[in-house]
C-alpha cells in the first residue's frame, strides 16, 4: 500500500465514457456546502443531501447499537470481552491509534474552522459504524490499516451506483467504485476532500488520521455548527443519506460522550451486524494471503493481530472467555526517553533550523524499542515551530528505538525556548531541549548611491539617506537597525544639535529605533530637517550583528539677501 500514498488517479488511462462519468459521479459526491479547493467555489450551503450525494456512496454500515448504560472499562472475562459482538460495556473501549486521530482531527478543526465545534466523539461515532474503528485497530504504528477496507462495489444494488473514477487505485476495481478505508471514503469523493492528517506528505485514505481528518472537514463543510442539532443532523446525512443511519449514529455519539477508554491496537471490539445483511468492509483482495468473505455470510472474519494472520488464541480478540492480560504494548515497555545525539539547535529569525530533535526509547535492559510513539512539543508562547506551523507534532521510533522530528523553524521572537520530548502513553520525565533563536543580523552596510548630502540652515535635505544590509554577502532582510545623529566619530552620544528627524507629532528627535530592513535588505530613512547650526555633522547607522555606517551632512548658512541701496539724492543745479 505505501506505493499508493498520495498517488493522484489515473485520469489519462479512462476512456471518454469512463471520464464522463467520473465527473458525474465526483459531482454525486459533492453533498450541498462543499468547496471545491481547486476552483475556489462554493455550491449552496447545506441543504438536505438527495440520494447518493456522501462521501460514502451510501455504503452500507454496520447496526450495531450500544447500550448507553455502559460505557466503562471492559471486564476481563464474559462473552463482552474485547473481540466479541456484542454490545456490553467493553464497546467503550476505542484502539488507541484510532482514539489518537480522531483527537487530532478535533483538534485541528478547533483551530481552523472553531465556529463547526466537532467532536471528537462524532468521528469515533461514524467510525465505528463505518468499519467497526479500523477493524478493532488493526493499524500499524503510522496509523495505516494492515489490510485496506473495502465496501461492496457501487453498481446501485441497494446503494448508489458509481462507475470506476480512480482506475482502481485505490479500490481495486476498474469497473465500479468502493468506500475505501476506516472511515469509507469513495474515491471521487477522497479525491478533493482527502487530507495529511499524520504530517507524512501524503493523502492515504487508508490511513486513519488522514481519514479522520478528511471526514472532519467534510463534516464542518460550509458554515456548519455541530453543537446545535440542526447542523450535526445535516453534517451526518451527508455522510450516508439515510434516516437509520442518522439515528445509529447518533446513539453512538451519545455513548461514546459518556465516557470511553483506550484499548490496544487490534483489540477493539468489532460489530457483526451490517444495513444489508453482508459481513461489511472487506480486507483487500490484492492484499497477500487474504481472500474476500463469501457474499451473504452473516458473521464478521475475525480480527487479525497487527502483522497479518488469524487470531485464534482464546486469549486473541474474538476468541472470548480467556483471562490472559493482554501482551503489554510498545510503549508500556518502555522505561525512559533520552536524546539520541541531537546537535546544538539554534537559528537565525525566520530561518530553519540545521539540527533535528533526535530521540530513543529504552527498556529496562537498555535496549531500544520500536513502533513506540514520542511527542514533541514547543514549550511556552512563540512563533518557533516545527515545520507546517505545528506546535506538537508526533513521531514514531524506529526498530533500533529512535525517532527524528521534523524540522523546526524559527519565528521572529528571538531567545532561549524549550522544546519537549515525552512518550505518548507513558508517565515517564520527558527530555527537554534548548532551542536560540538568534536576531537578524548583517556584517556590511552600505549607502546605495554616492550623493553628497547637503542642506541650507534651516532647511531640509533633498536627498533620503538609502542604505544596504548585508550578510556574509547576501541581502539581509528583516534586520534591526538603529540610526542616530552623534556629536563626533569619537563620541556616538546623541548630538543635541544641527540636524534632526521629526517623530509623528511634528517633534524633534535625533535617534529612531525599530527600523528594519526590507526582503532586499534595503532600508530608507525618514525625511532630514536642518536647525540653524552649520558645519558638517555625523550620522550613524548601527544594525543587530554590528555593521555600522557613518554618514555625513552637511549644513551651510543660508544665502544673504541682498539689501538695496538707498537712491542717490539728485545733485543740485
Amino acid at each position: 500500500m505505501a506505493a499508493l500514498f498520495g498517488k493522484r488517479l489515473r485520469r489519462s488511462a479512462m476512456t471518454t465514457a469512463v471520464a464522463a462519468a467520473a465527473v458525474a459521479a465526483l459531482s454525486a459526491s459533492q453533498a450541498p456546502g462543499f468547496t471545491d479547493t481547486q476552483n475556489g467555489r462554493q455550491s449552496a450551503a447545506d441543504a438536505a443531501p438527495s440520494p447518493g450525494d456522501s462521501a460514502t456512496g451510501n455504503s452500507p454500515y454496520y447496526t450495531d447499537l450500544p447500550d448507553l448504560n455502559s460505557p466503562t472499562a471492559p471486564p476481563s472475562t464474559g462473552p463482552g470481552s474485547p473481540g466479541g459482538t456484542g454490545t456490553g460495556a467493553t464497546e467503550a473501549g476505542i484502539p488507541a491509534t484510532v482514539l489518537d486521530a480522531y483527537k487530532k482531527a478535533e483538534a485541528e478543526l478547533a483551530a481552523t474552522k472553531p465556529g463547526c465545534n466537532l467532536p471528537w466523539q462524532l468521528l469515533a461515532a461514524i467510525g465505528k459504524v463505518e468499519s467497526g474503528q479500523a477493524r478493532g485497530g488493526n493499524v500499524d504504528a503510522n496509523g495505516t490499516t494492515l489490510k485496506r477496507i473495502l465496501g461492496p462495489p457501487l453498481d446501485g444494488n441497494g446503494f448508489a451506483r458509481i462507475t470506476d473514477t480512480d482506475n482502481g487505485a485505490y479500490d481495486n476495481d476498474t469497473t465500479h467504485d468502493r468506500a475505501v478505508g476506516p472511515m469509507q471514503f469513495i474515491p471521487s469523493t477522497w479525491e478533493w476532500s482527502g487530507r495529511d492528517g499524520n504530517g507524512d506528505g501524503k493523502k492515504d485514505p487508508n490511513n486513519i488520521y488522514d481519514a479522520a481528518l478528511a471526514a472532519g472537514h467534510y463534516l464542518c463543510r460550509g458554515d456548519r455548527d455541530l453543537s446545535q442539532s440542526g447542523g450535526l443532523h445535516a453534517a451526518i446525512l451527508s455522510y450516508n443519506h439515510s434516516q437509520e443511519y442518522l439515528k445509529t449514529v447518533l446513539k453512538w455519539l451519545e455513548f461514546y460522550r459518556k465516557g470511553t477508554h483506550e484499548v490496544p491496537d487490534g483489540t477493539g471490539v468489532q460489530p457483526g451486524d451490517r444495513s444489508d445483511g453482508s459481513p461489511g468492509p472487506s480486507p483487500s483482495p490484492s492484499s497477500p494471503g487474504t481472500t474476500s468473505p463469501s457474499p451473504g455470510a452473516s458473521t464478521p472474519p475475525k480480527p487479525t493481530k497487527p502483522g497479518g494472520g488469524s487470531s485464534t488464541g482464546p486469549s486473541k480478540p474474538g476468541g472470548g472467555g480467556s483471562t490472559s492480560p493482554a501482551p503489554p504494548t510498545a510503549a508500556e515497555t518502555v522505561t525512559r526517553i533520552e536524546d539520541a545525539g541531537t546537535g546544538t539547535l539554534g537559528a537565525t529569525a525566520g530561518d530553519a533550523f540545521a539540527e533535528r530533535v533526535t530521540v530513543r526509547t529504552e527498556n529496562a535492559a537498555g535496549k531500544g524499542v520500536g513502533t513506540v510513539k514520542v511527542k514533541l512539543t514547543v514549550v511556552g508562547d512563540t512563533d518557533l515551530a516545527f515545520s507546517g506551523g505545528f506546535k506538537t507534532v508526533t513521531v514514531v521510533t524506529d526498530s533500533t528505538g529512535k525517532a527524528t522530528a521534523p524540522p523546526l523553524r524559527a519565528g521572529e521572537d528571538t531567545g532561549e525556548f524549550t522544546v519537549r520530548a515525552t512518550v505518548v502513553d507513558r508517565k515517564l520525565p520527558g527530555v527537554d531541549y534548548t532551542a536560540t533563536v538568534s536576531a537578524r543580523q548583517a556584517d556590511a552596510l552600505t549607502r546605495t548611491d554616492d550623493t553628497e548630502l547637503t542642506c541650507d540652515a534651516g532647511g531640509q535635505f533633498a536627498d533620503p539617506v538609502q542604505v544596504r544590509a548585508t550578510y556574509k554577502g547576501d541581502a539581509a532582510d528583516g534586520v534591526a537597525t538603529t540610526a542616530t545623529l552623534i556629536k563626533s566619530k569619537d563620541d556616538a552620544t546623541q548630538n543635541d544639535k544641527g540636524p534632526y528627524f521629526k517623530d509623528a507629532d511634528g517633534k524633534t528627535i535625533r535617534t529612531l529605533k525599530g527600523l528594519k530592513t526590507d526582503g532586499d535588505g534595503r532600508l530608507q530613512l525618514p525625511r532630514i530637517y536642518a536647525d540653524d547650526a552649520t558645519g558638517t555633522f555625523l550620522l550613524r547607522i548601527n544594525t543587530t550583528g554590528g555593521a555600522t555606517l557613518t554618514v555625513e551632512l552637511k549644513v551651510t548658512a543660508a544665502a544673504a539677501t541682498a539689501t538695496p541701496s538707498p537712491s542717490a539724492s539728485p545733485s543740485a543745479t
